[in-house]
This record gives C-alpha cells, structure tokens and sequence, in this order.
C-alpha cells in the first residue's frame, strides 16, 4: 500500500473519509492529490452520507410518517458508515449501487 498525499498509508486516509460522513469526505476530496482509492471513498462519502443527510431534513418536515422513517433511516446510515469504513481499511473498493457509479467517474484524476 502507498501512502495517500495526507502521508497517510491509503486505506487509513479512505477509512477516515468516512469517520465524519460527508464532512470529512470533502475534505478528503479537496486535499488529495495522488491516490484514486483514497479520492474514490471521499467521493462516494460525500454522495452516501450528504444523501442521507437531506433525506433526514426532508424527513423531519413530514409530521407523522417522518417520525415513523426518521429511526429507520439512522439505522441504514450507520450500517452503511460500518460497512464502508471496514472495507475501506481493507482496502476494497466497495462498490454501493449508483453512488459507487458516480463516485468513480467523479473520483477520475482526469476530471480533477
């Protein structure tokens, strides 16, 4: 494993891109330089968490069925902020439907 341009090895600096949710997906995003796996988990953070972020927001408007789908939507996000921040410390390239696809075209160097 090399390490990321933080000087941190690759996957600790994708398992930290996680640790905040979107937060720490962007600045993960906006600091890295040389490594796709470590820009690839910031991204797909970013999509997931910020994703998750509003539904909770729209959710808490709705009066009742918000207050029946606000639980249910905490515990998918934290499921999903396990998942990912252990195949990241693997070093796997875990792959969610649609925000894995948007994660790696967005994730490209070429694009950067």
């Amino acid at each position: 494993m090399q390490p990321s341009s933080t000087g941190l090895p690759e996957h600790i600096a994708a398992t930290l891109c996680y640790l905040l949710g979107w937060i720490s997906g962007l600045v993960f995003y906006l600091i890295e330089k040389k490594s796709d796996f470590v820009k690839y988990h910031a991204t797909q953070s970013i999509i997931v968490f910020g994703v998750l972020t509003l539904a909770s927001i729209v959710l808490g408007t709705l009066p009742f069925i918000g207050a029946l789908l606000a639980p249910l939507l905490s515990l998918l996000a934290f499921v999903l902020w396990i998942i990912l921040m252990i195949k990241a410390f693997q070093h796997t390239t875990y792959k969610l439907p649609w925000a894995g696809d948007l994660a790696e075209k967005y994730a490209r160097k070429d694009l950067i």
